[in-house]
């Protein structure tokens, strides 16, 4: 009796180390969020772009190559995303979308993972504002804000004042002496100079610190490259040939039919000084914007790497998944315009990168997928319990598991009063009064001839039915986003 006893014990005592075994195993979340990032990158099929961190990660995971954010917009699309709910006629609208206020019951990403036990860290910007569900995190850092400061500036206000981050004197005596500054800079500094770079800092340490902890962890990277200024070290300038870089083809007309109300004025961009208040920037300056933007892409790629490197160094790399993302598009110069805050799909097509460690599988996949999937699929990988009728996003598993399904026939965009239904074939946009809920002008853009969207179709009788047939679904899919309901 003893021996089976014996027995008994040990297999007890067996089946409970492995089980205190899986419980350790519940695997990590790197969280890399990039703002205002093109899918234009190396694994997206852009040979000009460099960005050789990226694609190696993309070499190892899923690349989802039509991937779009819900809102064209950063405070509302981090705040759709990270709560994994779409936005409607009142929710999600612009910038100054703070989640705890438009959305204060609901559970967001961060929030159930805290509450499953991971410890959460929130670096850079990972909600728009600063002190917006602080609870959400063990811990919320961003380069400078929590510095003691001789102006009695409560951290999210001090942040605001120096997120610009020039380096050169002239800029930085002009940015202190009138909150603003040239739309581009190129300093001889360290990678670790510019507030990414010191963000990435951040990270490494966490790396070391998370390394020796007994809990999972979900920790964020929040870069504010290549958001405009379009400030980077010089030597990732000098990867790029002046001489080589063009404008876009259709830099200079809007397309053909395109209703009025389509067309931002870009004033993000317009509030940089060396920006005209009014009309198109020159053709140099136009040059010198989009080589800033390429120099930014490539310093936020070897931040990057370097945090993949301490993710390896740390050997948490074969327990982490990784996800590297986009809060939304951008444009540089495509019909006229620059920022983004439009229902095109240069404002609202994402990269998207998901590396499981567990998984065999790799490669990319066409699927149509938007941002809300992200909350879903982080939970089902990690085996998190969702929260009930919260949700409108879709778990990407089935797809990260096979790359040959479809994804979804179409997905919802909204910038202010207009609403996008966005299928694999079609984009069908309709701006509509948000006050009587008439439809006041459409647009339809034909993805498998004019994936640049050169000509507004809605009216071509060979597509009336099709336009119609979108309409039908979008009023009756997402009639409670539409009304706001």
């Amino acid at each position: 009796m003893k021996k089976i006893g014996l027995l008994f014990l040990v297999v007890l005592l067996g089946f409970g180390a492995n089980k205190f075994k899986q419980v350790q195993k519940r695997p990590n979340v790197l969280f890399l969020f990039i703002d205002d990032l093109r899918p234009e990158l190396p694994s997206f099929g852009a040979s000009h772009i460099q960005a050789p961190n990226i694609d190696a990660l993309a070499k190892k995971g899923i690349t989802f190559t039509n991937a779009y954010c819900n809102v064209p917009v950063c405070g509302a699309s981090r705040a759709s995303m990270l709560t994994g709910m779409l936005p409607t006629k009142d929710r999600f609208l612009d910038y100054k979308t703070f989640v705890e206020e438009e959305t204060p019951w609901a559970i967001t990403l961060p929030q159930l993972f805290k509450k499953s036990g991971y410890t959460t860290i929130s670096n850079g910007k990972i909600y728009h504002h600063l002190d917006d569900r602080e609870t959400d995190w063990n811990e919320v850092w961003r380069p400078y804000a929590f510095d003691k400061n001789d102006k009695g500036l409560a951290p999210t206000d001090y942040w605001q004042s120096l997120w610009k981050d020039y380096q050169t004197p002239a800029n930085r005596d002009q940015y202190q002496k009138t909150d603003s500054g040239p739309a581009y800079e190129k300093a001889s500094v360290l990678d670790s100079v510019y507030i990414d770079g010191l963000l990435t800092q951040k990270v490494l340490r966490d790396l070391k610190k998370l390394k020796q902890s007994k809990k999972p962890f979900f920790l964020t990277a929040g870069f504010i490259s290549p958001h405009l200024p379009f400030n980077a070290p010089k030597k990732y300038w000098d990867l790029y040939k002046r001489s080589h870089i063009k404008q876009p083809e259709n830099y200079n007309y809007i397309p053909e039919n395109a209703p009025a109300m389509s067309i931002s004025n870009w004033q993000e961009m317009r509030s940089y000084d060396n920006i005209p208040k009014q009309g198109q920037v020159s053709d140099s300056i136009a040059i010198d914007l989009i080589h800033g933007y390429y120099a930014t892409v490539s310093y936020t790629d070897a931040l990057i790497g370097k945090i993949l490197e301490g993710l390896k160094q740390q050997a948490l790399d074969d327990n982490t998944v990784v996800v590297l993302v986009s809060d939304h598009g951008y444009n540089l110069q495509e019909h006229t315009q620059w920022s983004k805050f439009t229902n095109y799909n240069t404002s609202t097509q994402v990269p998207l990168i998901i590396y499981n460690p567990q998984s065999k599988v790799k490669g990319s996949t066409d699927a149509l997928t938007e941002l809300v999937d992200i909350y879903p699929t982080l939970v089902e990988i990690c085996g998190l319990k969702a929260p009930k009728k919260q949700l409108d996003g879709s778990s990407l598993v089935p797809i990260l598991n096979n790359t040959a399904l479809e994804g979804k026939q179409q997905i919802l965009i909204k910038r202010t009063n207009g609403f996008t239904l966005k299928t694999n074939a079609f984009s069908y946009t309709e701006f509509i009064n948000p006050n009587g809920h008439e439809v006041m002008t459409k647009m339809l853009y034909d993805h498998r001839r004019d994936k640049d969207e050169n000509i507004n179709v809605v009216n071509h009788p060979a597509l009336r039915d099709k336009a119609a047939e979108l309409s039908n679904i979008l009023h009756l899919e997402y009639e409670r986003n539409i009304k706001g309901q």
